[in-house]
């Protein structure tokens, strides 16, 4: 159990009997009243965002997790399959539980999955990720100084804006964070 005020950005806590990840935490102090936190917070399970007020001397408790290195190794179309770099056991997850990191997903990506309870609740990707450009416009010669872009379609499906001399068939290093181009790989 640990006090409302040490809560932090990316903790996992039980409130309710449900599992929420904290997005964001303010401490307020207001005149002469007793100070509180207002935190942003996630549901794992239903994917809703709410805020609460906690008081200041509120304890809540951090949920256990387990964390495992797993390895990416390809989908069907509705099941996205992983292995576990330990045991070698092989685990598929849903999009649902994937989210958004399906569109960074390519074969033998190492990505740190969290299981709470042995059921996992959310996977972590590296900072970025190299893919292939598999459709775009033609290079332009000579074009390595402009602000410039264009659109291309990488082997995940996901679309980034590129500078006009990458071509179809090229690795870029791509950020999960914001989605961007940040070089070539």
């Amino acid at each position: 159990m640990l006090y409302a005020t040490q809560l932090r950005p990316g903790m996992v806590i039980k409130f309710g009997n449900e599992l929420f990840s904290i997005f964001k935490t303010e401490h307020r102090t207001p005149g002469n009243l007793r100070g509180f936190v207002q935190a942003k917070m996630r549901n794992l399970r239903s994917g809703a965002m709410i805020e609460h007020r906690f008081s200041s001397e509120d304890r809540v408790e951090k949920a256990q997790l387990d964390e495992h290195e797993m390895e990416y190794l390809y989908d069907d179309g509705e099941f996205y399959y992983f292995m576990n770099t330990e045991n070698f056991e092989q685990m598929h997850f849903t999009q649902d539980l994937l989210g958004d990191a399906v569109h960074y997903l390519a074969p033998q990506l190492k990505v740190t999955v969290e299981f709470h309870e042995g059921k996992p609740i959310s996977v972590e990707l590296p900072p970025s990720v190299d893919l292939t450009v598999v459709e775009t416009e033609p290079g332009l010669k000579g074009a390595s100084v402009s602000n410039v872009t264009k659109p291309a379609k990488l082997e995940s499906g996901l679309v980034v804006q590129v500078p006009p001399f990458i071509n179809a068939g090229e690795r870029i290093r791509v950020s999960t964070a914001e989605g961007t181009y940040q070089e070539r790989a």
